[in-house]
């Protein structure tokens, strides 16, 4: 069955709440394709495999996490940019991005949805991570140790975390799906035992040595397949359109 794009848009906007945020890059519909949508294609970065995909599938909008127009980049349409933007125009298709509230949203976010693949109990947001919170706090029903948390991310995940051991068991812990890894003195304020997150930067590991907690970058696109698969889901219930999601491995 078909919808109207903009009976689409509404929908997500009035789950999402993008107004909320002061995000990197615009939320909501980047670029218009046709009116009516019978088929949306979804993924977690909108790039040319994924477009590629959609214009196989005969998509009418592809919604991602990450899409274009990010705060400080070009602005001029050549290249990579051009040839994507292109495929999108020269196929009639819509994008549609939704970055922070895809993270932050309390049922179809990238961290909820995280907590509930790790059995991880969410009870509350980090302090001092935004409004509406971006990093989360929980707890585990059974303490771990680190290496059994790591082999419960890699199982859940297929993917293998970086994983920097501390000398404690994990009761508490904290998390930030994708580029999160600079929350993670926040998190040690907050007295967790361990912070997950998709990345590492240079001094994430030194930070988490020092201050004797675990730490695992579980992989940027690994840790963000998770909440635009959830926002298809409720489309696809609640709207009675077609999703298909499409995983563009990545292994970052």
């Amino acid at each position: 069955m078909a919808i109207k794009l903009r009976e689409l848009l509404e929908a997500c906007e009035s789950w999402l709440r993008p107004e909320q945020f002061d995000d990197f890059a615009p939320n909501g519909l980047q670029v218009q394709g046709r009116e009516e949508v019978a088929l949306v294609v979804a993924g977690v970065t909108a790039c040319q495999a994924l477009l590629d995909r959609a214009v196989e599938l005969g998509a009418g909008a592809v919604l991602v996490h990450h899409g274009y127009f990010w705060r400080g980049e070009d602005p001029c349409l050549t290249g990579i940019k051009y040839r994507r933007i292109k495929t999108l125009i020269d196929n009639d298709i819509s994008l549609i991005a939704y970055h922070l509230p895809l993270d932050a949203h309390p049922e179809l976010g990238n961290n909820v949805q995280l907590a509930g693949l790790l059995g991880i109990e969410v009870v509350g947001g980090v302090p001092a991570t935004g409004s509406p919170a971006i990093a989360l706090m929980g707890r585990f029903s059974v303490p771990l140790t680190g290496v059994e948390l790591r082999d419960r991310i890699e199982r859940v995940l297929i993917r293998e975390p970086l994983h920097i051991a501390a000398d404690r068991p994990i009761k508490s812990v904290a998390w930030c799906t994708g580029g999160g890894q600079g929350y993670i003195e926040q998190a040690v304020a907050a007295g967790v035992d361990a912070f997950i997150s998709g990345e590492a930067s240079e001094q994430t590991v030194h930070l988490a040595r020092e201050h004797g907690i675990h730490f695992y970058a579980a992989g940027h696109h690994a840790t963000e397949r998770y909440g635009v698969q959830a926002l298809g889901e409720r489309i696809a219930r609640e709207l009675a359109v077609d999703v298909v999601f499409v995983d563009i491995d990545n292994p970052v």
